[in-house]
């Protein structure tokens, strides 16, 4: 069975620890900040802030789907904000059916853009959106039927390399010109906002904000569970070989083209759903989402994390947002000078990126070199229950 000589190392069970313990701790410990604790306490956090502290855990998740696919299979994704994006409509949708006699046009049935621009009835395609677990399908089967469909004829026909990130990108500008056109049915370029509640819960509420940003935050852990078991697997095995060397791989008789589709299409769902939790947050959804420079950013934030790593994936997400909302407010003029020359940074001098850095520094520590024996030992372990599986 072939393995990589990083996984064990790159996702020990102490960089899973870490971070779930992390990010259990703010679902937690946040809410309770912003509802328990006074405004005047030092230990507050206002509702703006968890809202905004929300809006980066949807980025990490989606930073996560994105390192699934280029840190452990070689895919490189210029596209996948037309996942994320699809996602949130699913999501808004379904938010926009909730507002019913309450828009500006009072019509029970359409949403107010629909009113002004003289539409009879609902489309077809809005049809069941009134039911939340109808929209919570939607949310992961749109993402995922697209990348399947897409999948299916890219890797069949062997497209890898630049050639695939063209192509995805392609994909996604087709998705913005077409969610633009008023005849689409989804907003024209205003998108879907105004949301009102969800499930019954008034959207502007302080502990909605805060259970939106629990939910976000434990959605973000099983995801991670999910990607380091996926990659921890024999699939996982596969995918790994896969990145380092596809042509080998494919001579020892796997079927690479159904494990790429099988990761990518797995991906698009993580990014619908990161989508659908981001929409609520932020209270609008719109064609600029599926802007192409959004998803060249998404890989952005993977690199300065640290691809391979997921948890990296994370941290870059968070740090590179953070530094955006920074410095668009202080300095708006230099934030795509800032993010260009931290791309070029991040390549020149830390190719690993943040977490990738870190680790190679620990472990020319005493300590960290017996940490790197330890995960190496599980790794030959891991190896062993490979073969012996084959």
């Amino acid at each position: 069975m072939l393995l990589s000589r990083d996984s064990g190392r790159l996702l020990s069970p102490l960089g899973a620890k870490i971070t779930l313990a992390v990010l259990l701790g703010v679902a937690v410990l946040v809410p309770l900040s912003n509802l328990a604790l006074p405004a005047g306490s030092t230990f507050h956090i206002p509702t703006y802030l968890v809202s905004l502290l929300g809006k980066y855990l949807c980025f990490a998740l989606l930073a996560l789907s994105v390192d699934l696919i280029w840190g452990f299979c070689g895919i490189l994704s210029l596209g996948h904000g037309a996942f994320f994006a699809l996602g949130g409509y699913a999501m808004g949708m379904y938010l926009m059916r909730q507002i019913g006699e309450r828009g500006v046009y009072g019509n029970p049935d359409l949403p107010d853009f629909m009113v002004f621009l003289n539409w009879k009835e609902l489309p077809w395609y809005w049809y069941g959106f009134d039911s939340f677990p109808f929209a919570l399908l939607m949310v992961v089967l749109v993402p995922g039927a697209l990348a399947l469909v897409f999948g299916w004829f890219a890797f069949r026909s062997r497209v890898t390399g630049v050639y695939l990130s063209i192509i995805t990108q392609a994909m996604t500008f087709a998705l913005l010109l077409a969610f633009f056109r008023n005849d689409m049915g989804f907003g024209g370029n205003n998108g879907l906002t105004d949301f009102k509640d969800l499930l019954g819960l008034d959207l502007q509420a302080g502990t909605t904000r805060a259970g939106l940003f629990a939910a976000t935050a434990l959605v973000l852990a099983l995801a991670y569970l999910l990607c380091r078991w996926i990659i921890c697997s024999k699939v996982g095995r596969v995918l790994i070989a896969i990145r380092d060397a596809e042509s080998r791989t494919r001579f020892l008789g796997y079927r690479v083209e159904v494990y790429k589709l099988f990761v990518f299409t797995v991906s698009a769902m993580l990014a619908g759903v990161a989508g659908a939790l981001y929409v609520p947050q932020v209270g609008i959804i719109n064609p600029s989402e599926f802007s192409p420079a959004n998803s060249i950013e998404i890989v952005i934030w993977v690199a300065v994390g640290g691809r391979g790593y997921l948890h990296g994936a994370i941290l870059g997400a968070v740090l590179v947002n953070y530094a955006k909302t920074y410095l668009t407010g202080a300095a708006p003029d230099i934030w795509l000078f800032f993010l260009g020359g931290l791309f070029i940074a991040v390549t020149v001098l830390l190719p690993k990126g943040i977490v990738g850095s870190l680790d190679q520094g620990l472990g020319r520590l005493p300590w960290g070199a017996r940490w790197r024996r330890s995960a190496k030992a599980e790794e030959g372990a891991a190896g062993v229950r490979g073969v012996a599986g084959e």
